[in-house]
């Protein structure tokens, strides 16, 4: 009733007042022109309205102008359900289940952007059907240490492969009037203390790997909105941090969209009207607390920006900004009359999870080729693990789902195989039975009052008599695993799997391990175990997409987005000892976290400490095989600002179809400055027939051979000699040719 009474004051207004349409309901008109018409109209009560929130995810449009509300969703991987309007509590509505599209760790681990387009217009539809104008995700953040409870919501470790995957998810997402807010705007790389840790980071590391995805999401990704994270860079909140905000994110990067604060991510009201926040959301104000009817006007940009305006502490020139990058907003989205109706839970966005899901899955190992199963003739599998029932859509934080449906790993092999084997399941250990987030349950009942070793030994028991082992497993997204406000305790796998997994080893040697997670793990037992995948968090369609590489229906192509160390001394953060950082003794609560480690995360670490990971960035197996032809330039010879093209030919030499993901990595071989042994700067994603042959070719630019000065301010491309190298991962470059870079 109340959008109902909002749209009948907004055209009796128009009608009386104005015969003419005003400028700015003229969804004709230039979007400038209409965003000035609409701010002039507007009092300084209402403008200040529109800079808050209203309700646990939305704010308030201007009901005498007909300008809606603006409604938000959490995101990536799917649309929440509704909550109450002002409690975190659930709505109980019968209609708000969604399709639960894979975790963003498994997006990026396709390594293909169609299907990052693909992904992000099915989410955006689903979000435009349940009405919503802006989508909190993607996650960009770069995989510093892989403790962090939410790196499962990120694209990786490498910011060329996190840039290249976001810019189309956010275009899709947009192509139905929905904005893209990519989070968490900057230096958001663990949980532990994430309100209160400040981080200290250096222009170049800050410029070469935390913002790039971010620079690619706003200048070519064309995002409507950025989410400011909760820590702290050089000692001011990130919601409104001037240097972030105002400097590079509106001043270098030329952003015209909105800044939205994380959900209390607000600490001052003088900060937030000076530093480029330009929307405010769950900030726990005294009103708030009180739980008085008027909470939200306490916020920091309500009635205390409002008083300053009054007496005279603030002026209009940033209340007028905000609010024109407010009705651009709204100009997108919610008053575009153009934008699609959208489309909820249909068959192609069910098929685009499972075909996300099935690309994302990485064959990490496949000795003596154990996959795809061998299903010649009658086999009897035995499937093993708490994972291969337990539901992971709910839980893990903000991204915990309502999915219409979760089709379990073994529901998901048990129909593959039904009629070509005996599929029989055993616990084999009991990790969190419980299944409730926000008050969405799975309605699982995983209570087990038996002893490890009980579970062990029917387990065992089922492999000694099984053709294949199946044992899934991993972390789940409870708390200290892959979840929000709170970091992993160790690298270990816990409920003590390794032990299930070692003994299961012994007891058949045609084991396969699923590790379902969003981060890495140590496997100690790897070297016993022939074959292991890595699964992600796969959403509504995780048991056929696992089904469907298991059984060979689909050729496994995904590759990793990180590198899986062998352990936490092959991680910087933490061998450098900087994780999760130093409290100061000031009295604050402030945990200072300097990233001494600068450029060299990841595989540009143990590329340069001669480390070898337990499996390295990039790496992926498939059930053919691939061979790389000699790499050439079409010149021996660049300027600084010219380009060039590396050519590589690559033949599928094995009996299946496949997909190859070619890797371009750049080595600079004398550097005034310390660099990496090389890093990514190109991939393609290829299918090939057996015995077909593509050639394969990258350009690259200036900015592919630069780094970035913090003395100049800008990047550089030194002259000097050059390594183009092309291979299968950052450890198997088949291919490498040089080239010189002149003035």
């Amino acid at each position: 009733m109340k959008v109902i009474i909002s749209i009948m004051m907004a055209v009796t207004v128009f009608t009386s007042a104005n015969s003419a349409t005003p400028v700015y309901l003229d969804s004709g008109a230039p979007v400038e022109q209409r965003v000035e018409d609409a701010l002039s109209r507007m009092t300084l009560s209402e403008k200040v309205s529109m800079l808050h929130a209203q309700s646990k995810f939305s704010s308030a449009g201007v009901p005498r102008l007909g300008i809606p509300e603006i409604w938000t969703t959490d995101g990536p991987h799917g649309i929440r359900p509704e909550v109450l309007w002002d409690e975190w509590d659930q709505a109980g509505w019968t209609n708000d289940s969604c399709t639960a599209f894979p975790a963003l760790t498994c997006l990026a681990a396709t390594w293909n952007p169609e299907l990052s387009l693909l992904y992000g217009k099915s989410i955006g539809e689903e979000a435009r059907y349940r009405g919503k104008d802006m989508l909190l995700g993607p996650g960009v953040n770069i995989y510093r240490t892989p403790l962090n409870g939410r790196n499962f919501e990120y694209m990786g470790e490498d910011p060329y492969l996190a840039s290249r995957m976001v810019v189309p998810y956010i275009r899709g997402v947009q192509s139905n009037g929905v904005a893209a807010c990519v989070k968490h705007y900057a230096l958001n790389n663990h949980e532990v203390n994430r309100h209160t840790t400040n981080v200290t980071v250096d222009d170049r590391t800050l410029y070469e790997i935390y913002l790039p995805a971010f620079r690619a999401a706003v200048q070519e990704g064309g995002a409507w909105a950025i989410m400011g994270s909760y820590n702290l860079y050089r000692n001011e909140h990130c919601c409104h941090n001037s240097r972030l905000l105002n400097d590079i994110l509106k001043g270098e990067w030329g952003f015209d969209g909105v800044v939205v604060s994380d959900w209390g991510g607000t600490h001052d009201t003088d900060q937030a009207i000076a530093n480029g926040l330009d929307m405010e959301f769950g900030s726990w104000t005294n009103g708030l607390s009180a739980g008085t009817s008027n909470a939200y006007d306490n916020y920091y940009l309500a009635r205390p920006y409002l008083e300053r305006l009054a007496d005279g502490r603030a002026d209009t020139t940033e209340l007028n900004d905000k609010v024109r990058r407010i009705l651009r907003l709204a100009f997108r989205t919610n008053m575009n009359p153009g934008r699609p109706f959208g489309s909820l839970c249909t068959p192609g966005h069910v098929s685009a999870a499972r075909t996300i899901a099935g690309e994302g899955i990485v064959l990490l190992k496949n000795d003596h080729g154990v996959l795809p199963l061998d299903l010649t003739s009658p086999r009897r599998v035995a499937v093993i693990g708490e994972n291969a029932v337990k539901m992971m859509t709910v839980g893990g934080g903000s991204s915990s789902l309502k999915a219409r449906y979760e089709l379990s790993p073994l529901d998901g092999i048990r129909n593959a195989l039904e009629g070509r084997a005996t599929v029989e399941y055993a616990r084999g250990y009991v990790g969190d039975s419980t299944g409730e987030y926000n008050g969405v349950t799975t309605g699982q009942n995983l209570n087990d009052d038996r002893s490890a070793d009980e579970l062990i030994a029917e387990a065992v028991g089922l492999a000694r008599n099984a053709d294949y082992v199946i044992f899934i497993g991993g972390l789940n997204k409870s708390e200290h695993q892959d979840c929000e406000d709170s970091d992993r305790s160790g690298l270990e796998l816990p409920y003590d799997q390794d032990r299930v997994i070692t003994e299961l080893a012994e007891a058949n040697p045609n084991l396969i391990v699923v590790n379902i997670s969003g981060n890495a793990v140590a496997m100690p037992w790897a070297g016993k175990v022939p074959a292991v995948l890595q699964a992600w968090y796969l959403g509504t369609e995780a048991g056929n997409a696992i089904a469907d590489v298991i059984t060979g229906r689909v050729n496994p192509s995904g590759r990793l987005p990180m590198s899986f160390p062998a352990s936490l001394g092959q991680v910087p953060a933490h061998s450098l000892g900087t994780y999760p950082g130093t409290k100061r003794t000031d009295g604050t609560d402030i945990v200072d976290c300097n990233y001494a480690e600068g450029i060299f995360v990841g595989y540009r670490w143990l590329d340069r400490e001669k480390q070898q990971p337990l499996f390295p960035f990039g790496h992926g197996l498939s059930y053919t095989t691939f061979k790389y032809g000699r790499a050439t330039v079409d010149s021996r010879t660049v300027t600084t600002d010219g380009t060039l093209t590396v050519t590589v030919p690559v033949t599928n030499t094995g009996t299946r179809e496949g997909q190859e993901v070619v890797q371009l990595y750049i080595s600079d071989l004398k550097s005034s400055h310390p660099r990496p042994v090389k890093e990514l700067k190109g991939f393609r994603k290829i299918r090939l027939k057996p015995g077909e042959t593509a050639e394969v070719s990258f350009t690259v630019d200036r900015r592919a051979l630069s780094y970035f000065d913090p003395d100049r301010h800008g990047w550089v491309c030194e002259p000097g000699r050059f390594e183009a190298l092309v291979g299968a991962s950052s450890r198997d470059i088949r291919s490498k040719v040089s080239f010189e870079v002149r003035d």
